[in-house]
């Protein structure tokens, strides 16, 4: 029989059920009571009946106080089966997942499990299954996700200098005294129709869920300003997109800033936001985006949002229940102000 293995004595018994007492892994606890038990001067059979194991593990578990200390005894995840590729063939892997195949190279226009396998095995010549591939993806970070579309014509240096001087120069072209507060609002329209979008729904494998779609079409269009570090909101529904339609909304925003304060309003280039009729309140200082870059501001993922739990999978009876329904999902909105941060809230913007 192997001699018995001496437990460290840094620690007493009090220290360890003190340790036990803190500790919020209920395995954790019945391992440091054990070994509280040996310091006491107890058997480890007794030792290994009270924690209902056996003898050896009782041994393990004194091996791993005596290398780690209580932090030693916590529970630790199984390391399960080790990797099939290795850190170098997982960084071509994250490369070729990044740049997306190539067409007329790949014959496809977006990647699968069985597209990745198969680069897999022409580049490594390792054989690995769908599966296998998946899990691989997903430790490292990848999720199948939705596309969000981009202007052919978009500038990515455009992107990147806008988020690098528009808080600096939104400040300064804020025709406001020196020492103003200053509110970064967004603003955009939103087409709402008869005419609704499907969402995805929960639904049995292999099957593909019905949901009601209207051929009719008529709509109305909500304008809406967000500002995310105060948790506000402004918003208006009318009939048409014109600077008439802007002005009305931009009097509403001027409603909703702080006294004292001055609102940067960010928002696109489109010609009734830039028009000589467009009337601008004094508190107001409008800042345009880059052109053919709306992922820059936050009231498209409003309107996602918005589509996605309030306003889709709907028949609309008439333009006034178009309306109806509009008001409610933005008033619903309103009412949620950290729903508004949570969406809106940037760092290049905000500095958080």
């Amino acid at each position: 029989m192997a001699a018995a293995i001496g437990v460290r004595s840094d620690y007493t018994s009090a220290d360890l059920r003190g340790f036990a007492r803190r500790s919020g892994d209920a395995d954790q606890v019945r391992r440091l009571l054990a070994v509280a038990l040996i310091l006491d001067g107890g058997s480890r059979s007794e030792a290994a009946k009270i924690a209902g194991v056996t003898l050896q593990i009782v041994r393990d578990w004194v091996l791993r106080f005596n290398d780690g200390g209580p932090d030693g005894l916590a529970t630790r995840k199984a390391p399960g089966r080790a990797s099939i590729l290795n850190d170098e063939q997982r960084a071509r892997l994250a490369e070729i997942v990044e740049a997306g195949p190539i067409p007329a190279a790949h014959g496809v226009v977006r990647w699968r499990l069985a597209d990745l396998a198969l680069w897999v095995w022409d580049e490594f010549e390792l054989s690995v299954t769908r599966h296998t591939l998946g899990r691989e993806l997903r430790a490292m970070g990848y999720r199948k996700l939705s596309a969000r579309p981009r202007h052919r014509g978009q500038k990515r240096d455009d992107i990147v200098d806008f988020k690098t001087s528009a808080p600096v120069s939104g400040a300064n072209q804020a025709a406001a005294p020196r020492g103003t507060p200053i509110e970064l609002w967004w603003q955009d329209e939103a087409r709402i129709g008869q005419q609704t979008k499907l969402t995805r729904r929960w639904a049995k494998r292999g099957t593909r869920p019905s949901a009601p779609k209207d051929q009719r079409r008529s709509s109305a269009w909500l304008f809406g300003a967000i500002c995310p570090a105060e948790g506000k909101a402004a918003g208006i529904v009318m009939p048409r997109c014109n600077s008439e339609a802007m002005s009305m909304h931009l009097e509403e925003i001027a409603f909703h800033v702080a006294p004292g304060a001055h609102a940067v309003l960010l928002l696109d280039q489109a010609g009734w936001h830039g028009s000589a009729e467009l009337v601008v309140p004094p508190n107001i200082t409008l800042m345009p985006l880059p052109p053919r870059c709306p992922e820059l501001n936050p009231v498209e993922n409003v309107w996602q949002f918005m589509r996605d739990n309030w306003l889709s999978n709907r028949i609309f009876k008439s333009y006034d229940d178009i309306v109806d329904h509009c008001c409610f999902a933005w008033n619903k909105l309103v009412d949620q102000p950290w729903r508004i941060m949570s969406i809106g809230m940037r760092q290049w913007a905000h500095g958080y």
